[in-house]
């Protein structure tokens, strides 16, 4: 099964980076890691997780982000990867 990261998720994954290295230095690769290993994860677990609004979310391990998928036979979609810490409106016009 092959993974794609939509734009949008590529940018919220490097805006996550650009917030946690801000705080110290080395902490935005450790999130990309740990980010990437969570993803990564959607080989063995996907489709297993809550639904929200039609689209899967898994949470990550270490970091108050949530990565929102979708899959089809061959494809895992990541549609976005969002700070659980926004307000929930900001996190569901983001997931239209």
């Amino acid at each position: 099964m092959k993974i794609y990261l939509t734009d949008n998720a590529e940018t919220h994954i490097a805006n996550g980076i650009n917030f946690y290295e801000s705080q110290k230095e080395g902490l935005g690769n450790y999130f990309l890691d740990t980010v990437s290993s969570d993803i990564e994860s959607l080989h063995i677990y996907y489709g297993i997780h809550i639904k929200i609004k039609n689209y899967y979310r898994v949470l990550s391990k270490r970091f108050p982000y949530a990565i929102y998928y979708r899959y089809d036979e061959t494809t895992i979609y990541i549609y976005a990867v969002l700070d659980c810490r926004q307000n929930p409106d900001i996190i569901k016009g983001q997931l239209k």
